[in-house]
């Protein structure tokens, strides 16, 4: 077994040991009999607990990725319901920040993708959202291009002139960083899992711009 190995074993042993921490945290502040003094800071707890969490897989995956061992299940799926999905599991976490997150898409929206691995991105694009939003983060679908679009964006200062762009899954973590907060794995996983949607002749991208919808940065997911 080799240090890539032993790293990802490790990586896993991680992972599951946040994992009980983290449905120790739901029980705790799920159940009416337990009196937290300050509900906030317990749900903040419990969001940077799941951004670690977050981070861990990002890393799995790109280490299963690099030995081929990778399976991309792709199916249809609707937006709409995918979307809500997203809301409701950081839900709590945006209300304990005063922070609005919404939805806007066609009902009968459908796309094809992996949905865990599409998840993990938008997981990550809503994690740095809260970071930097004012108070809104909005979430969105559509079909565009012949393809389909998800965006996820916030009423923040938006993304650095030199963030503006396409990222390159081959290279995006030589692209210029310093300075900015907004992490480098997550913008490289995301990068990389845009790339493994494709097509014969088509092939999935991360853009990043400022000033859709809302008029801070906006993470757009582009597939075939």
């Amino acid at each position: 077994m080799d240090f890539s190995d032993i790293l990802a074993s490790s990586i896993h042993d991680i992972k599951n040991s946040l994992g009980m921490i983290l449905n120790n945290l739901d029980d705790l502040i799920a159940d009416p009999e337990n009196h937290i003094k300050d509900p906030r800071q317990a749900r903040l707890l419990q969001d940077e607990a799941r951004r670690v969490n977050s981070n861990l897989i990002q890393l799995l995956t790109l280490y299963k990725l690099g030995h081929a061992e990778l399976v991309v299940r792709v199916a249809e799926y609707n937006l709409e319901d995918f979307l809500d999905e997203m809301i409701a599991d950081n839900q709590a976490v945006c209300n304990a920040l005063d922070i609005q997150i919404e939805q806007s898409c066609a009902p009968d929206l459908t796309g094809y993708f992996d949905s865990e691995l599409v998840r993990s991105v938008l997981d990550n694009a809503i994690g740095n959202a809260r970071r930097y939003t004012k108070s809104r983060i909005l979430l969105s679908a559509d079909h565009e291009n012949d393809g389909l679009v998800i965006r996820v964006e916030d009423d923040g200062a938006g993304f650095p002139a030199r963030l503006i762009g396409q990222l390159d899954p081959t290279h995006p973590l030589k692209q210029e960083y310093e300075g900015v907060n907004r992490t480098k794995l997550g913008h490289y996983f995301s990068a990389q899992i845009a790339s493994l949607h494709k097509t014969s002749d088509r092939q999935g991208y991360i853009q990043l711009k400022n000033g859709h919808e809302l008029p801070g940065g906006c993470l757009e997911l582009w597939l075939p």
